[in-house]
């Protein structure tokens, strides 16, 4: 059968791959284009699981809050470069994945990636066309569901940190609550939120800091406290000077208002992932020493 342009322009509407991509396919089925999109289909599957084991640090965050601000959650999708996450195919994979977690509130990234997206095809079919279109690794990383009957604000700076706060302050204070959790990253709401494990960690390098100094032991312990004090105001939301006034902490701007925070959530990308520094001119000297 004759392998029209019209035919290939069918087929590349259909899967989104590349022109001679599905001239190939189309070739090889002899013309029969339901066998060379599933043929395809199954080729893109086979480029997901060679790219799998590559790196992907990079990539978006996505946060979303329902319109009667009662359901938020935020996302973490990844690729290998930059690049692919401000590709417009990979930016709207993210805007549909993070509708069907708000939609579907599955329970982990396993039960999502089996969820059908609004278009049809399940997110992990998705997810392995979309490697095969741009060439990389894409991982869906982790999302979080918040549901609350108090404030849930949000906040993105840029695609790379985003935010979610339950509070039970207004909306404009709890969007600066969130851009302040952006900006200087705590990691605990409160003490009472810090594990007695982490404080008594802190206390012991403290401790032998302290010691060394050689000072009397009654002074040793107020030195420890005074220093266990100021830790656990800089790591813990309340205790941080407020990012948009530094004369009063987060703590004070809230109890001012009569209200609280109840929890945090901070997303960046890649955090906590290794990513592979190459080394380009090494590579190449390698190569020709090879």
């Amino acid at each position: 059968m004759a392998i029209t342009a019209s035919l290939v322009k069918e087929l590349r509407e259909r899967t989104g791959s590349g022109m001679m991509e599905c001239k190939r396919a189309l070739v090889e089925c002899d013309g029969d284009i339901e066998a060379a999109a599933e043929l395809m289909r199954k080729s893109g599957a086979a480029k997901a699981d060679k790219k799998a084991g590559r790196v992907a640090a990079d990539g978006v965050i996505r946060v979303g809050v329902s319109e009667d601000g009662k359901l938020a959650a935020i996302l973490e999708i990844n690729s290998e470069t930059d690049f692919v996450a401000k590709d417009v195919n990979f930016q709207s994979f993210s805007d549909q994945v993070l509708a069907t977690v708000m939609n579907e509130k599955p329970a982990s990234v396993e039960a999502l990636s089996a969820l059908s997206l609004a278009g049809g095809g399940t997110v992990e079919e998705a997810r392995q066309a979309l490697i095969s279109k741009v060439g990389e690794n894409i991982q869906l990383r982790r999302f979080e569901i918040i549901e609350s009957a108090q404030t849930i604000a949000s906040y993105l700076h840029g695609a790379r940190i985003g935010v979610l706060v339950e509070t039970s302050v207004d909306a404009d204070m709890s969007r600066d609550i969130a851009m302040h959790v952006a900006a200087v990253n705590p990691q605990f709401v409160d003490e009472s939120a810090v594990p007695s494990d982490f404080v008594e960690k802190e206390k012991a390098i403290l401790i032998a800091q302290a010691e060394s100094s050689g000072k009397p032991m009654e002074i040793i312990e107020k030195m420890i406290q005074g220093r266990l004090k100021k830790f656990l105001a800089e790591i813990t939301l309340m205790g941080q000077p407020f990012v948009k006034d530094q004369d009063q902490t987060v703590e004070q701007l809230v109890s001012k208002a009569g209200g609280s925070v109840s929890q945090f959530i901070r997303y960046e990308v890649g955090e906590g992932i290794e990513k592979k520094v190459e080394d380009f001119a090494a590579e190449v000297a390698s190569q020709l020493n090879s």
